[in-house]
C-alpha cells in the first residue's frame, strides 16, 4: 500500500533490466528516455538523477515531455569510472494548482478560494529560496490573502516568475523512483583509436635475422608518421618447441622454424617471460616509453592458452585436460587442429587458482606500462571469467582497455562486450556491398548495441586474408581502408602486409601464403607508395575532425548507384560535420546523384553548402537537394568538410 501515484516504465538506455552497464567515454552525452504516467489529469513532473561513483549527492536534469507520456533528458558524464542513473517522478501539486487557476481564469471564473489554496504551495517552497526569492513569496502570499487586490493577485498567480519558482523548487511529495542503472565511463581511447599491427620478429633490417625490440624502436617514427596511435604486437613470449608448427602451418617444423607466437611457453618461460631473441625486459620497457613519447601506446596480446611444454603443465597439471589414454588434449576447432596449443581446463577443480594466475599475468605487464590488450579468442573462455577479470583490473587500473578478437556468432560477440570488453572486432572484414555495409552499420549504430558494443574495423588480420583483397589492386586497398576509417572511429590494420599489398593466398582459403604466423619475414620498411600516403592522410583527417572520432552519429544518404555509398557524420555538438562519398568499384568510374540529408543537418532544402575535400583541398558549392558526384578508381573517395 502506497501513496505514490507515479508509474515509471521503459527506462532507456539499459541492458537486460540493469544486469549489464552501458558504456560511454569522458565528455559523452547520455540520452535518457522513460514513460512516466500519473493517474487523472494532474501535472506530472520527472527528472533523471545521476551521480559518479565518488559523488555523495545526486545531480538532476528535468525530463521534458515529448508525446504519449514519454519523457527525455540528457546529461554529460565527466569522470572515468561508474555512474548511476535513475528516473524520479511525482505529481507536482504546485504546478497543478497554477495550471488549474489559469484555466479557470480563462473561463472567467472567480478564483478567490483558489488563491487562498495557493498559499500552502508558496509556504512549501519558501524555505528553499534565497532572500530575494523569500521576499517575492511573502509579497505574493499577502496578495493572495487580500480580497481588495484580487486582480493583482490573479496576475501574480499565473505569472512566469511564479511558474519558475515552482518549477525550480519542487517538493517532490510522494515521488516514485525507478531502479538505479549503471554506466561505465572510459577514457577517450576506448572510442577513438587507430591500431597498427606487425610482428616484432620481422622488424630486423637484416634478412634472415630475428627482429628485436630495438628494431621495433627504429620503426616507431614510421608508425607515428602514418598516424597510428596504438602499436599491437602478437605474443612476445617464448614459443613452444613441442609440436611446433612449420612454415605454412606444416604439422612438423624443420630446423630453424620459428613457430607460432600464439603457442606460448617453453623451458624459457611462459606468459610472464619475453622471447629471448626479442630482447630483455629493459628493452621492452624502453620501447613502451619511447612509443609513449610519440603518442603511441603499445598493445599486448593476451592469449590464454599454452604450448605443450609450457611450465604450467608441470607446475599445475590440473589446469589441463587429458584424454582417456593419458595424452594431453590439444586445441581443436574441427576440422582445424592446433597441435602446438593446449587449452586451459576451465572446469578444473582448481579453477580459482587458475583465474588468479591469469589475472597476475595481466598485472605483470600493466606494471611495464601496458594499458591496452588485444585478447585472443576470448569466446573460447567463460564469459564470467572475463567479467571478473576485467572488473578486477579496472578497479586498480581504469585506463586499461581490452579489444575482443572474437570473429564468432553475433550474440557471442555481444555477450563479451556486455561482460566488459572495451572494443570488439567485427564482421566489417567481410562486408563489401553497399547493402551489407549499410545494414551492418545500422545494426551497430541504431539498435541498443550502440550503448555497449564499440566496433573496431580491420580490413585484414594475420588470420584473415579476405577474398576481396586476394590479388586486389591498389584502388581496392584504398577503398577498404577509407571505408574502415570513416565508418568506425576504432580501426586497425595488419601491416606492412596491407600497405605493401601482399595478398597471395593459400589456394581456396582466406589465409596468407607464407604467413608471418609461421615464419619470420623480411620487409623493406623504407618503401613508400600512394596507399601509404593516403592511409597517412586519412589518419590525419581522423585526428583533426571529431566527426570521425565517434561511430554512432551517422546517416546514410540516398545515392542511386549500388557501386557508391555516401554518409553524413557529425560530432556531439555539431562543430564538426563531414560528408563522405566512397566508390565500391576498384576498376571503373562510378557516378550518381546524391541527396543531401538536410533534415539530419537541421537545414531546409535549398540551403547553400560549401564542401571542402580534405584530401585534395578542392571546394564545391551545393544549393540543390540532389547533386552530381563522380569517383574514379585513382581516387575512389571524398571526405568533405561541410560549411553551412
Amino acid at each position: 500500500m502506497t501513496r505514490e501515484r507515479i508509474v515509471i516504465e521503459n527506462v532507456e538506455p539499459q541492458l537486460q533490466g540493469g544486469d549489464f552497464f552501458i558504456k560511454r567515454v569522458i565528455g559523452e552525452l547520455v540520452q535518457v528516455t522513460a514513460d512516466v504516467l500519473g493517474d487523472g489529469h494532474d501535472v506530472v513532473e520527472a527528472e533523471v538523477c545521476y551521480k559518479w561513483e565518488q559523488d555523495k549527492v545526486w545531480k538532476t536534469e528535468r525530463l521534458a515531455h515529448r508525446v504519449n507520456d514519454a519523457y527525455s533528458a540528457n546529461f554529460v558524464v565527466e569522470n572515468q569510472g561508474f555512474y548511476e542513473y535513475k528516473i524520479r517522478g511525482w505529481i507536482d501539486h504546485a504546478l497543478n494548482w497554477q495550471h488549474g487557476i489559469e484555466a479557470k481564469l480563462k473561463d472567467a471564473q472567480y478564483v478567490k478560494s483558489e488563491l487562498l489554496d495557493g498559499i500552502q504551495y508558496l509556504e512549501a517552497v519558501e524555505a528553499k529560496l534565497d532572500e530575494d526569492g523569500k521576499h517575492y513569496v511573502r509579497i505574493v502570499k499577502e496578495l493572495f490573502a487580500d480580497e481588495q487586490r484580487y486582480d493583482e493577485a490573479c496576475r501574480y498567480a499565473v505569472s512566469e516568475d511564479l511558474h519558475c519558482i515552482f518549477k525550480d523548487n519542487p517538493t517532490r511529495k510522494f515521488a516514485n523512483e525507478s531502479a538505479a542503472l549503471k554506466i561505465y565511463v572510459d577514457r577517450l581511447k576506448a572510442r577513438f583509436s587507430t591500431w597498427y599491427e606487425f610482428f616484432p620478429r620481422s622488424a630486423s633490417q637484416e634478412p634472415g635475422k630475428h627482429g628485436t625490440f630495438k628494431d621495433c624502436e627504429r620503426l616507431l617514427p614510421r608508425v607515428a608518421s602514418m598516424g597510428f596511435d596504438t602499436l599491437y604486437f602478437p605474443p612476445i613470449h617464448p614459443i613452444g618447441e613441442v609440436n611446433r608448427k612449420g612454415r605454412n602451418n606444416a604439422t612438423n617444423a624443420e630446423e630453424g622454424d620459428s613457430g607460432v607466437p600464439w603457442g606460448i611457453g617453453s623451458h624459457l618461460g611462459g606468459h610472464k617471460a619475453i622471447h629471448p631473441e626479442l630482447g630483455s625486459e629493459k628493452d621492452f620497457r624502453n620501447l613502451i616509453n619511447n612509443a609513449n613519447s610519440l603518442g603511441i601506446e603499445v598493445a599486448m596480446d593476451l592469449a590464454f592458452q599454452a604450448a605443450p611444454d609450457h611450465p604450467y603443465l608441470k607446475e599445475h597439471p590440473s589446469w589441463f585436460k587429458k584424454r582417456p589414454d593419458g595424452t594431453m588434449q590439444y586445441a581443436e576447432n574441427p576440422p582445424k587442429k592446433y597441435q602446438d596449443i593446449v587449452n586451459f581446463y576451465w572446469e578444473s577443480e582448481d579453477f580459482k587458482d587458475l583465474w588468479k594466475e591469469l589475472l597476475s599475468v595481466a598485472f605483470h605487464w600493466i606494471d611495464f606500462g601496458v594499458k591496452v590488450f588485444r585478447v585472443d579468442n576470448p569466446h573460447t573462455k567463460p564469459y564470467y571469467f572475463w567479467n571478473w577479470f576485467i572488473t578486477e583490473i579496472k578497479k586498480k587500473h581504469p585506463d586499461v582497455l581490452f579489444l575482443a578478437e572474437a570473429f564468432s556468432r553475433p550474440k557471442v560477440m555481444q555477450q563479451l562486450a556486455k561482460q566488459g570488453y572495451s572494443q570488439s572486432y567485427t564482421y566489417f572484414t567481410w562486408r563489401t556491398s553497399k547493402h551489407e555495409l549499410t545494414e551492418y552499420m545500422t545494426e551497430l549504430t541504431q539498435t541498443n548495441q550502440k550503448e555497449y558494443f564499440r566496433p573496431n574495423f580491420w580490413p585484414n588480420t594475420p588470420d584473415i586474408n579476405p577474398y576481396h583483397l586476394q590479388g586486389a589492386n591498389e584502388a581496392q586497398h584504398i577503398i577498404r581502408y577509407a571505408l574502415a576509417a570513416t565508418l568506425s572511429s576504432n580501426i586497425g590494420l595488419y601491416g606492412p602486409v596491407y600497405e605493401f599489398m601482399v595478398s597471395e593466398p593459400v589456394p581456396g582459403k582466406e589465409e596468407y601464403m607464407n604467413s608471418e604466423k609461421y615464419q619470420i619475414c623480411h620487409w623493406d620498411w623504407n618503401t613508400d607508395n600512394k596507399l601509404i600516403r593516403l592511409i597517412t592522410k586519412i589518419n590525419a583527417i581522423r585526428k583533426q575532425h571529431e566527426a570521425l572520432q565517434q561511430t554512432n552519429n551517422i546517416r546514410f544518404c540516398d545515392l542511386h548507384n549500388e557501386g557508391m555509398m555516401a554518409f553524413y557524420k557529425w560530432n556531439q555538438d555539431r562543430t564538426s560535420e563531414l560528408l563522405v562519398v566512397i566508390s565500391l568499384d576498384p576498376y571503373y568510374q562510378q557516378s550518381g546523384s546524391l541527396r543531401v540529408p538536410f533534415e539530419s543537418m537541421n537545414l531546409t532544402p535549398g540551403s547553400e553548402l560549401m564542401l571542402k575535400d580534405l584530401v585534395t583541398d578542392n571546394t564545391y558549392t551545393w544549393n540543390d537537394e540532389w547533386n552530381y558526384v563522380e569517383l574514379h578508381p585513382a581516387m575512389p573517395f571524398h571526405i568533405f568538410q561541410i560549411f553551412k
